[in-house]
């Protein structure tokens, strides 16, 4: 709890960020917030490739820190920031160029027109963002958590500001509307990149770390190891956020009522949802610190503690969604049809909740042990193999609409959460038969 309390207010901190968005492109409409949903959707479906990949320096700094070995959390560092920069590079020219795909998405008009400029504006900000994750997951994997914390609680309040004035066009500015809040998102992102730079090169914490990475070289163990836990981890990620991407691609096809109503649902939705990713981050650290130490046993307990925790934050979560399922739509936009449909479709996500906090959880100690091969594998068959053929099947071969989308996202998650948490007992059980 310790190290997932400041985790889980910087991940909420940072998926706030699109509620407020959210919330302030929703005063403009229905259109431009389904234009916000497809623009949003298909740009993290691009980036949650290098947050997956940023992912791998935590665990790996956990495990050196827990061996005591300040070389090689230097190393890691240094080819962890080669990797991410062209990761970043990579990633910002894809998703600019990719925005022209959503042409052949099958969207009404209007929404169309909104969303690609907007996601070519989103586009820019995946330097910055990266650059931040890349400093982040470094200070965490060494159990350091509030800095980041801080600076996401205070890139709310830039984002925020930055829409007042960019989206309604106050203090003598344009009207920019929805592509204001790209440019917003832009400079709170790189406030961020800049803040957890200053604060890594001036703290006297990191001292004794040698983290220049000037004069470039290349160490081929460190970048394999890099290379293969955030290539894993990011292709877990990918596959779940394109299930949900998509799925908010078909709901497109049923129009912008139900678009809007869908992303409003997901946006709740996916606060819960970060709160457990805090939990995973804290438990992927927890564990691949106990696994540095060689402490086989407290490796199993602390995963096994972890999924309890996320499965019960989750429950609560749930409760909630139901008490006030009518309520939260009304943060967001007037519409009373989008208020009804948004209604519906978080109780669906009341149902769902411990199921995706479960599996949230499972890919984080997973990945505190380093085994992403088969959780990949996981991922792929849950979302991809039952997540998307049954929400066409569900949503349009049977004509659920909306709701049989959901119902088949909701299959994926339990199916993803079950198998996890087998994967995570079983192996640390071989490990402890080894040690005996």
């Amino acid at each position: 709890m310790r190290l997932a309390v400041p985790v889980v207010i910087g991940q909420v901190g940072h998926i706030m960020m699109g509620v407020i968005d959210n919330a302030m492109v929703g005063r403009l409409g229905p259109v431009p917030l389904a234009g916000a949903a497809i623009g949003n959707g298909l740009f993290f479906t691009v980036m949650v490739v290098g947050i997956g990949m940023s992912y791998a320096l935590s665990p790996l700094t956990a495990m050196a820190a827990g061996k005591q070995n300040t070389e090689e959390i230097s190393t890691i560092f240094k080819q962890a920031f080669y990797i991410n920069c062209i990761t970043a590079l990579l990633l910002m020219s894809v998703t600019y160029f990719g925005a022209y795909l959503i042409i052949y998405l099958d969207q009404p008009a209007d929404v169309r027109d909104l969303a690609i400029p907007y996601m070519q504006t989103l586009a820019f900000s995946a330097v910055p963002l990266m650059l931040f994750q890349h400093n982040r997951q470094f200070i965490e994997g060494l159990s350091i958590m509030k800095p980041a914390m801080y600076i996401t609680l205070l890139a709310n309040g830039v984002n925020a500001f930055a829409n007042w004035v960019l989206i309604y066009g106050n203090l003598g500015f344009s009207e920019y509307g929805l592509a204001g809040a790209g440019y917003a998102t832009f400079i709170s992102r790189l406030f961020m990149a800049l803040m957890i730079f200053g604060f890594v090169n001036k703290s006297n914490e990191f001292r004794k770390y040698s983290l220049s990475p000037f004069p470039l070289r290349f160490e081929k163990k460190q970048s394999m190891r890099i290379l293969k836990l955030g290539s894993g981890s990011a292709s877990q990620y990918f596959f779940e956020v394109t299930a949900f991407s998509l799925a908010a691609v078909m709901v497109g096809w049923l129009g912008a009522i139900q678009l809007a109503s869908h992303q409003i649902a997901i946006s709740v939705a996916s606060i819960t949802y970060m709160i457990t990713v805090g939990i995973s981050s804290a438990s992927a650290i927890r564990v691949g610190n106990y696994l540095g130490q060689g402490n086989r046993q407290e490796t199993r307990s602390a995963g096994i503690a972890a999924l309890i925790l996320g499965a019960s934050v989750m429950a609560g979560f749930a409760v909630l969604l139901v008490i006030f399922n009518n309520f939260l739509p009304t943060l967001y936009i007037s519409d009373p049809k989008v208020i009804r449909q948004a209604g519906v479709l978080l109780l669906f996500a009341a149902l769902f909740q411990v199921f995706d906090g479960t599996q949230a959880v499972g890919l984080g100690v997973l990945r505190g042990i380093s085994d992403v091969k088969v959780p990949t594998i996981i991922t792929f068959v849950a979302y991809w193999g039952i997540g998307l053929p049954g929400a066409y099947l569900l949503g349009f071969t049977f004509s659920l609409g909306v709701g049989g989308v959901w119902t088949a996202l909701s299959a994926a998650l339990a199916v993803s959460a079950a198998l996890l948490t087998m994967r995570f007992l079983k192996m640390t059980r071989n490990i402890q038969n080894n040690r005996s």
